[in-house]
C-alpha cells in the first residue's frame, strides 16, 4: 500500500535539478491518519508571498480521492485546509494555471471516462465544470503547457498498464475549447522510465521541461526530467535526464517521488512510503463484505 506525503521548497524548480533537491529545506504538510495520504502536489500564488497547494486526498478505504487546498504562508506555515473539488468519480494530479483571461484546473479523472477542465470563481472558492476535452484515448496525468502560440498537452492512455506506466501521447489546440489535434507520431514516447507526466511543464532555455515518472521499478518509482528538444505539429525528439534524489528530509518515505510542480518561487513534490502491513488487504476485504446500500 503506497503511502505518499507532499511538501513545498521555497526555490524556483530549475534551480533543483542539478542535485539540490537533496539538501532543500522542505515545508512538509502533515501526515494523515491510518489508510489515507496526501499526492499531486500543484500550487497558485496566495497573498503575501504564501501558496495555495492544491493535493490529491486519498483514503484506502473507499478508494476515491479528491482535490483539498492547504494555505501556506510566506514561511511555509501551514494556514488553512479545506475542500476544494470533488465528484462522484476518482480525481487527483489538479494542475492549476492560467490562461484565456481564467484560473483552470485539470484534475485526473479517468474514472470518467474522459477529460473534464473546471473554470474557478475570482476567490478560487470553487471550480465549475467548463468544458470537457476530447483526445485520441482517455488521458492520466495529462499537462498542459503554452508554447509557441498553442496549447500543448502531454498525456499517457488509460488503455493498459502497459500505456499508463509507460507510453507518452502529446495534442495540441490553439484554444483550450479545442479542437484538439493527436500528434502524428503518437505514442512519441515508449519508455517506462520516461513517459508518465509527473508535474509542471515549462520551458528553459531552447528546450522544454517535462517531469516524468520512472516507473521500471515500481508505480511512481522515482522523478526524472525529460529534455524536450523538439516540439511541432509533425515532430518529437526529447531525452531523459537521471533520477532525482528525494530530499533528505524525507525521513521514511523513500520508496518513490512522482510530482514535481513549479509555482513562481515555490516547488512542491510528493514522495512515498510502502505500507507492508497489509492493512491494504483488511481495507479491500472490509469493502468488498461491506452491504450493498
Amino acid at each position: 500500500m503506497d503511502i505518499w506525503r507532499c511538501g513545498a521548497v521555497r526555490a524556483p524548480l530549475q534551480s533543483l535539478l542539478g542535485g539540490g533537491l537533496q539538501k532543500a529545506t522542505v515545508h512538509w504538510l502533515p501526515e494523515l491518519g491510518p489508510g489515507e495520504f496526501l499526492a499531486d502536489p500543484f500550487g497558485w500564488p496566495a497573498l503575501e508571498g504564501g501558496l495555495h497547494v492544491f493535493v490529491e486526498r486519498y483514503d484506502y478505504r473507499d478508494r476515491h480521492g479528491f482535490i483539498e487546498r492547504y494555505t501556506l504562508d510566506a514561511d511555509g506555515r501551514l494556514q488553512e485546509v479545506r475542500p476544494a473539488l470533488r465528484e462522484s468519480w476518482h480525481l487527483s494530479y489538479p494542475q492549476v494555471f492560467e490562461g484565456e483571461g481564467a484560473v483552470w484546473m485539470l484534475p485526473e479523472a479517468h474514472h470518467s471516462g474522459g477529460l473534464t477542465l473546471y473554470r474557478a470563481d475570482l476567490q478560487l472558492e470553487s471550480w465549475h465544470p467548463a468544458l470537457r476535452i476530447e483526445l485520441d484515448c482517455v488521458p492520466v496525468d495529462a499537462t498542459l503547457l503554452w508554447h509557441t502560440d498553442r496549447w500543448w498537452l502531454f498525456y499517457s492512455p488509460a488503455d493498459t498498464k502497459a500505456t499508463r506506466f509507460g507510453h507518452l501521447h502529446v495534442s495540441w489546440a490553439t484554444c483550450l475549447e479545442g479542437p484538439w489535434h493527436a500528434h502524428p507520431a503518437n505514442p512519441v514516447r515508449v519508455d517506462r522510465a520516461s513517459s508518465r507526466p509527473g508535474g509542471t511543464a515549462m520551458a528553459i532555455g531552447d528546450r522544454i521541461l517535462l517531469p516524468v515518472q520512472d516507473c521500471t521499478r515500481t508505480y511512481g518509482g522515482a522523478t526524472r526530467p525529460l529534455w524536450i528538444t523538439r516540439l511541432d505539429a509533425s515532430g518529437f525528439e526529447a531525452e531523459s535526464g537521471s533520477p532525482l534524489l528525494p530530499p533528505q528530509s524525507a525521513g521514511i518515505y523513500r520508496d518513490g517521488m512522482h510530482t514535481l510542480s513549479a509555482c513562481g518561487g515555490w516547488t512542491l513534490l510528493d514522495v512515498k512510503r510502502v505500507d507492508r502491513t497489509g492493512r491494504g488487504w483488511l481495507y479491500d476485504l472490509r469493502r468488498l463484505l461491506a452491504p450493498s446500500a
